[in-house]
């Protein structure tokens, strides 16, 4: 459980760039609509700032960050800038409807290692610290609320780095971000660095550090714990499921779950993130971006709570904090999977095939398991009609709980009409029966209605997934679906 209350001085400020920072990786840009219903999400999972995106960089996001600060509540509406004046002023100007009500925040940054001021800014390191002061006085401006980050931080001479940083403190910043723009730190580096420069810096006590990670070495989330628990940083900036430019930045549910998971090792640091959100805004970012979470990712990948290695099925049977360090309810996750493969052992085939409704006599789960170990390691994935058919080889009759449909035919025409219709024939014990299905949604619609006219049921769809298996006007693709009702989740494929 998140605790909601503790020390200030020991609360982790969740800062997400989702909007922003998020956006930037490729195809992943979304609608004010989309980027509304995200802010709306966050702010209430208990997100404490929200970078809503990047003013200057064009109308529609000038709009998307002034709309989302007129709105959404609870949260700190925050938009980035550059140290340029008229960017300034265009941020100052989209996040004045939260700064009136004392939620609003200029994000400001420029460069500060060598590399960046020579070839990307083409200025000297007395312009860039005169920018620096300039910079924030200008945002001041609009609001009290005012971050500077020095972009490529930990590429930066630190001498010229505390300098820098020393004077956003006197110009009147709050916060002070020292990115990690390029994923370039690794094991202690990154919150020895943020220990040093609070050290070195002697105004430093006056205002909140915060990291960014990117994750291109994948020690984004290590090093963003690591600034805060070695180097005294109080906020981090993430995004939900760790997208964002390049290989992506820290991601926010990996954050959450290890304060929350790991709280004797982090404790007393607490963040008032509603843990149980992760999944809902995991599944809502992935939708709308149109970027896929890895099937094995931490937290919010389908498979993170799926178990299919016969010993792991085995303890996870007996308890599951055999292998679970967290429930999925905690993080917003569906229930755990047990997934049959080749690794998989007979009390986990035992586990599945009663959840299908089997009784078996002595010594035929032994046959069955033998079988579909052999099917196998011929194939990836083992869908509950090979289960099924496998079964009924084996005992010779279908299991009382089961009544077999057989899928005839399918006729779906598709084009741009405005309402589909689906004919579908199946057949039930050897009889059949032909049913149709209509639908303004489109011909995947039409089919699933069909089927559910002839076979009426409570379960959901969860997931239509189509991959392309070759190239060319031609190509074959592989069709999984999955649905789920309260008691029972049943996946199939083809091709």
């Amino acid at each position: 459980m998140t605790r909601k209350s503790g020390s200030e001085k020991d609360r982790v400020f969740l800062f997400d760039t989702t909007l922003r920072d998020g956006e930037q990786s490729p195809r992943a840009t979304m609608t004010f609509t989309e980027k509304l219903m995200v802010a709306r999400l966050l702010a209430g999972m208990g997100i404490d700032i929200i970078e809503a995106g990047f003013p200057a960089a064009s109308d529609g996001d000038f709009d998307a960050v002034h709309r989302i600060a007129a709105s959404v509540r609870g949260s700190v509406i925050c938009g980035l800038t550059t140290a340029k004046v008229d960017h300034i002023e265009r941020c100052g100007l989209a996040i004045r409807p939260a700064a009136k009500r004392g939620q609003g925040r200029i994000h400001t940054f420029i460069s500060t290692s060598p590399v960046h001021m020579k070839w990307k800014l083409q200025m000297s390191p007395e312009e860039v610290l005169r920018s620096v002061t300039s910079s924030i006085l200008c945002a001041r401006r609009f609001t009290d609320n005012v971050e500077w980050s020095a972009e490529d931080a930990t590429r930066t001479e630190f001498d010229f780095l505390c300098r820098c940083v020393e004077l956003a403190i006197k110009a009147g910043a709050t916060t002070i971000n020292l990115p990690d723009t390029v994923g370039y730190m690794v094991q202690g580096e990154y919150g020895a660095l943020f220990r040093m420069v609070r050290e070195a810096v002697s105004n430093s006590d006056k205002v909140t550090f915060s990291a960014h990670c990117h994750d291109d070495l994948g020690r984004a989330v290590s090093n963003s714990l690591d600034a805060v628990v070695i180097g005294g940083a109080r906020q981090i900036e993430c995004t939900i499921n760790g997208i964002g430019e390049r290989a992506g930045n820290a991601a926010l549910e990996e954050i959450v779950a290890s304060l929350n998971t790991r709280s004797d090792v982090f404790k007393p640091l607490w963040c008032k993130v509603d843990p149980k959100k992760l999944g809902p805004a995991s599944r809502l970012v992935s939708r709308v971006t149109g970027l896929q979470v890895p099937r094995n990712k931490a937290i919010v990948g389908r498979s993170a709570f799926a178990h299919e290695a016969g010993i792991h099925q085995d303890g996870m049977l007996k308890n599951k904090q055999t292998y679970e360090i967290m429930t999925p309810k905690s993080v917003g996750m569906p229930k755990s999977a047990i997934v049959l493969g080749k690794h998989s052992g007979r009390h986990g085939l035992e586990h599945v095939l009663g959840e299908l409704g089997y009784v078996f006599e002595n010594g035929e789960l032994d046959v069955i398991y033998a079988r579909l170990m052999k099917l196998a390691d011929k194939k990836k994935h083992l869908f509950d009609d090979d289960i099924v058919s496998t079964v009924e080889a084996v005992v010779g009759k279908s299991a009382k709980s089961r009544n077999r449909i057989r899928l005839v035919s399918l006729k779906v025409p598709a084009g741009t009409m405005k309402r589909h219709k689906a004919t579908v024939v199946l057949e039930f014990s050897g009889r059949r029966k032909k049913v149709v299905g209509e639908s303004e949604a489109g011909p995947i619609d039409a089919a699933l209605k069909a089927v559910q006219c002839a076979v009426p049921h409570r379960a959901r769809l969860v997931e239509f997934h189509v991959d392309k298996l070759s190239g060319g006007t031609n190509a074959l693709a592989e069709v999984s679906v999955e649905l789920r009702n309260k008691t029972r989740t049943v996946t199939a494929s083809a091709v």
